[in-house]
């Protein structure tokens, strides 16, 4: 005999567990909207922490044994030692034997009393501490080139979804839900204060290809769904697409988590293992941007599709029929009236329904005994 399939994942696909994600689609709205404008509002506020590649600046490099709490004293020491404005200062360990400090553009008198105070702490001398000027033009062109691969990003995307789905208004939704995301990972960088790095642009175009991909995952649903609506004379489109969400929640929630865990434990190595660098930058966009990308395609990019396809008059159309037949079978269905009565309050039989009526007893004919008959 088989045996039937149990569980929250099979009672969601089948809908016999529904949560209503459209219905509920003015909360989503209101939580992305307080999320992007407290991002819009660290952005303003305290803007982009820029690395040195992006505003230029000086990189020294010394030979140390690092131990723990080697490159904090070295930052203590370059941030005390006399310029001005070294708060933002990063000091990052290479290895065991050599760290990296960062600065502002500096003076040739404000180099050589950094160089000095480098060499307090590492030991050596003057001389054993290099340096380098970078320049911002570098950053400047990085920045650019990363704006133009952005856009012609979404333009392809746009066009490759409309392609595949057939449909420019998931296309429309995908990309809503794209800005929604780099939006609130950019203002998270503001709000933390990270430094905005290379490794920082790739995160940030690498979670744009895993939030697409999840979109793409919940639409190619949605349109298994609603390809036939007309087929489907119980249910309207807004619930064809609630059903869909439901359908893949649970590989959205397990390919979120799979994805994320690793990437938790990349930004933990970057921002308290190691202290700062590259993998705190890289990590922090990845792990913003993973669960802005989960998010935005199950509660944005869906009920946003779900409106701009709901205005068509066929879908409308096919609404206002479910509803009517809905409406038909709640007036043809059985009416039970109840009447409640107060306790210890006199019923008069006036007031009960009527019994019904007795049937009347069949007519049996009369039965002789086996003596009358031999009579």
């Amino acid at each position: 005999m088989a045996q039937h399939k149990t569980g929250l994942a099979h009672a969601l696909y089948t809908g016999k567990v529904s949560y209503p994600f459209i219905d509920r689609k003015k909360v989503w709205y209101l939580v992305s909207l307080t999320l992007i404008v407290i991002s819009v509002l660290g952005l303003a506020l305290r803007g982009l922490n820029l690395g040195i590649d992006f505003q230029g600046g000086v990189e020294f490099k010394a030979s140390v044994h690092v131990a723990g709490g080697t490159t904090d004293k070295i930052r203590d020491a370059v941030v005390s030692s006399g310029p001005s404005d070294l708060d933002g200062t990063e000091v990052v360990s290479m290895g065991d034997d050599a760290v990296r400090v960062q600065t502002r553009p500096l003076s040739a008198s404000e180099n050589t009393t950094v160089r000095a105070a480098i060499a307090s702490v590492t030991g050596g001398s003057q001389t054993s501490v290099t340096y380098s000027n970078v320049g911002s033009q570098w950053g400047s062109e990085i920045t650019n080139k990363a704006l133009q691969a952005l856009l012609v990003f979404l333009v392809l995307v746009m066009i490759q979804i409309w392609a595949y789905f057939r449909n420019w208004k998931m296309a429309v939704a995908a990309i809503i839900a794209l800005v929604h995301d780099v939006v609130i990972t950019v203002g998270v960088y503001a709000i933390v204060g990270f430094s905005v790095t290379p490794s920082t642009l790739i995160g940030v175009l690498t979670i744009l290809g895993y939030s697409l991909y999840d979109t793409v995952v919940v639409f190619d649903k949605v349109r298994e769904n609603t390809s036939h609506l007309e087929q489907q004379p119980d249910r309207t489109f807004p619930e064809a697409v609630n059903l869909a969400i439901n359908q893949v929640l649970v590989r959205s929630v397990n390919t979120t988590l799979i994805g994320v865990l690793p990437v938790a434990a990349l930004l933990f190595a970057g921002a308290f293992v190691l202290g700062s660098g590259p993998l705190e930058d890289l990590g922090l966009a990845l792990f913003v941007g993973m669960i802005a990308g989960a998010y935005s395609s199950i509660f944005i990019a869906a009920p946003i599709f779900s409106q701009f396809k709901g205005r068509e008059e066929e879908i409308r159309k096919h609404d206002r029929a479910v509803a009517k037949r809905r409406s038909r079978a709640a007036e043809d269905a059985p009416r039970v009236k109840a009447q409640t009565v107060t306790s210890g309050a006199a019923v008069s039989a006036a007031d009960l329904p009527e019994a019904p009526a007795e049937r009347p007893a069949r007519k049996q004919g009369s039965r002789t005994t086996r003596s009358q008959r031999k009579k």
